[in-house]
């Protein structure tokens, strides 16, 4: 279930990690089989096994 949700990121759109929320905000970089890269705003580049972390998808502030 958590694949299937993760399969809608697409790069550039903002996450957050549900057991981080220290890392700040992230922008979806790649995710390319499961496996997604994020550049967090506190944590820098993250790779992301989506089968095992549900990221959380924010909305940009207008």
């Amino acid at each position: 279930m958590m694949e299937e949700l993760n399969s809608l990121l697409e790069p550039g759109m903002l996450v957050t990690h549900p057991d981080a929320p220290d890392w700040g905000l992230g922008q979806v970089q790649s995710n390319i089989n499961g496996k997604i890269t994020v550049n967090f705003e506190h944590q820098g580049k993250v790779t992301i096994n989506g089968a095992q972390v549900l990221l959380t998808i924010e909305q940009r502030a207008e």
